[in-house]
């Protein structure tokens, strides 16, 4: 690869050296001699050299670009597994952020580095071949410009870093005052927030100007090493002159200086001092986030797939409370058989987004017995999603308890019994069957999956698909498709509780009533339906009515005889015949 990139960068060198070789020999020999056709001959030379080199030019993207791509992917790979090992929250930043910078970067490192090195040998070779005085005159400003930009990349890179770490700092407080905009307004926290944000701009505004002043010596080395040899060639032709330099190695001299090593150590300057600083700035970054040298932690399995060995233990674990709870003393065989506790119990529950905020829950009593089928109502932005988000163990009540199967949220007990289906679906690349088994420990047999698809309403999608076994383009799927699939993965959950936030919103009221029949009869499954339509309420055991800190409670025919708020959500909507 390396061997690849350097022969398409000779050609690159050759078509500098043509440049400024053929110029003056066009001269000498031609034109100044009287032979026009000399010269337009060398002039001829020089135009295929210029051709020759933009051919190698072209060539040379392809091969840094099979350079770069494998670091990138390299990088790549070290900062998804440190996300999945550590579940580190900046590993999606790190990713999407500095991993393409320094990608980016890279590439243009190597760009600029390869193209100076190759024309300034291309054009040194050429001031040698035309005259060796030359090189006195244009050789030492070339190396104490390069030496000058040399010195200033140190600390260009600690300036560069100092303005990452700013601009970060600024995207940190900008993201958490725009998430919570309610609630500084809520508590009369406007000029405070804004003060914070305001220090943020000026942190970043004194960043920029620090590296912004590294312009100086940086357009000093441009000066010294690409526009002084001008100056100093035209101070010095006379001297040149009468040492043997003819007139078209001075004109050749100026072309080599002017159309190949000033552009050359411009293009240096400007994108290693930036790129090159920014590459060296991310992936020390990247490599500080980057575990060394340290053991490996067991991976544990996340809350909400629970294992076969889990689900033993949370039996096990309730048998043992049993036996602890009992005498010591021996009992009959006959015992008086264990209360099944609800599947979901909220005691008190009060949540705020802030001290001063008004509250969306405020003392709420609610108990949802195991199979049953409770539908959750209001106005928009009421609290309903916040109420599953509770319940979930997302969000922390301010006070009150929470438990589902008996087990207190959050916890890890808790979480491994629900399963929340947002509004926007998740469906990621893969098989089918891969897809719909996400929540099961062990692969799902392909009779159980193709009959919960069927009862849940994937059926037809599953047949267009080609089966359980064809891959998956989640950006090809319909908003609805997806919301099908991510219902199917939740019902062959082994989790009862099932939370459904706005679930089957993109569903027409066909599907969404055959998707909620089917979680409402799923064996010993317990269903929490967050609803956008009134019918779902009908289909329902118990509707929760949700009216700011005031909450009904009741069925369908009661809170239509005793609820205001839920009447105004009805409105002429007309009962059908059957409710489920």
């Amino acid at each position: 690869m390396l061997v690849r990139l350097g022969c398409w960068s000779a050609l690159e060198a050759g078509q500098t050296f043509l440049l400024g070789y053929g110029l003056a020999r066009a001269l000498d020999a031609g034109f100044l001699a009287g032979d026009a056709r000399t010269g337009l001959l060398w002039l001829a030379a020089a135009g295929l050299g210029v051709a020759v080199g933009a051919y190698g030019t072209g060539r040379v993207y392809r091969a840094v670009a099979d350079l770069v791509e494998p670091v990138r992917d390299r990088l790549v790979e070290t900062v998804v597994a440190r996300g999945v090992r550590e579940a580190d929250d900046s590993a999606v930043s790190g990713l999407t952020q500095q991993v393409e910078i320094a990608r980016d970067a890279l590439a243009g490192l190597v760009m600029v580095s390869r193209s100076f090195v190759f024309t300034a040998a291309g054009a040194l070779v050429g001031l040698f071949s035309l005259a060796p005085p030359l090189l006195l005159v244009v050789g030492p400003p070339l190396l104490a410009g390069v030496a000058l930009f040399a010195a200033t990349l140190r600390p260009l890179a600690r300036r560069q870093e100092a303005f990452l770490v700013a601009d970060e700092a600024l995207a940190r407080e900008w993201g958490a005052v725009g998430q919570g905009l309610r609630d500084i307004t809520a508590t009369g926290a406007e000029e405070r927030a804004a003060r914070d944000l305001g220090t943020r701009v000026e942190g970043e505004l004194a960043a920029a100007r620090a590296l912004a002043r590294w312009t100086v010596p940086r357009t000093a080395a441009l000066a010294v090493g690409g526009q002084l040899p001008v100056v100093l060639l035209l101070v010095a032709a006379p001297w040149l002159l009468a040492r043997g330099v003819t007139p078209g190695a001075l004109v050749g001299a100026l072309a080599y200086v002017t159309q190949s090593l000033l552009p050359a150590l411009q293009n240096l300057i400007h994108g290693l001092g930036a790129g090159g600083s920014r590459l060296t700035v991310v992936l020390r970054r990247l490599r500080a986030r980057t575990p060394a040298d340290t053991e490996p932690t067991a991976t544990p399995t996340p809350a909400s797939i629970p294992t076969t060995a889990t689900s033993e233990a949370l039996s096990q674990h309730d048998a043992d409370a049993d036996v602890d709870a009992a005498p010591r003393t021996p009992v009959p065989a006959a015992r008086t058989p264990r209360k099944t506790p609800p599947a979901l119990s909220l005691s008190d529950v009060s949540f705020a987004y802030g001290p001063a905020s008004t509250p969306v829950l405020d003392g709420l009593d609610l108990t949802v017995p195991a199979g049953g089928h409770l539908v959750v109502v209001g106005a928009s932005g009421i609290g309903k999603s916040t109420l599953t988000a509770l319940v979930a163990g997302l969000l922390r009540p301010g006070r009150g308890a929470i438990r589902v199967c008996g087990h207190p949220v959050p916890g890890a007990d808790a979480a491994a019994l629900r399963v929340l289906i947002p509004q926007e679906a998740y469906v990621h690349s893969g098989t089918l069957a891969e897809n719909l088994g996400r929540l099961r420990p062990d692969p799902v047999p392909e009779r159980e999956l193709c009959a919960a698809a069927e009862t849940v309403g994937l059926g037809p999608l599953l047949a267009d698909l080609g089966g359980p076994r064809a891959r998956v383009d989640p950006a090809a799927l319909s908003a609805g498709q997806r919301q099908l699939i991510a219902l199917t993965r939740a019902y062959l959950s082994p989790a009862p509780l099932a939370l459904l936030d706005e679930a089957t919103c993109h569903l027409d009221p066909e599907a969404e009533a055959r998707a909620e029949r089917a979680f409402a009869a799923r064996p010993g499954g317990t269903l929490v339906v967050v609803a956008h339509r009134i019918s779902s309420a009908c289909r329902a055991d118990r509707v929760l009515v949700m009216d700011g800190p005031r909450t009904a409670y009741g069925t369908h025919e009661e809170l239509l005889r005793t609820s205001e708020p839920y009447q105004e959500l009805v409105g002429g909507w007309t009962v059908p015949a059957e409710r489920r």
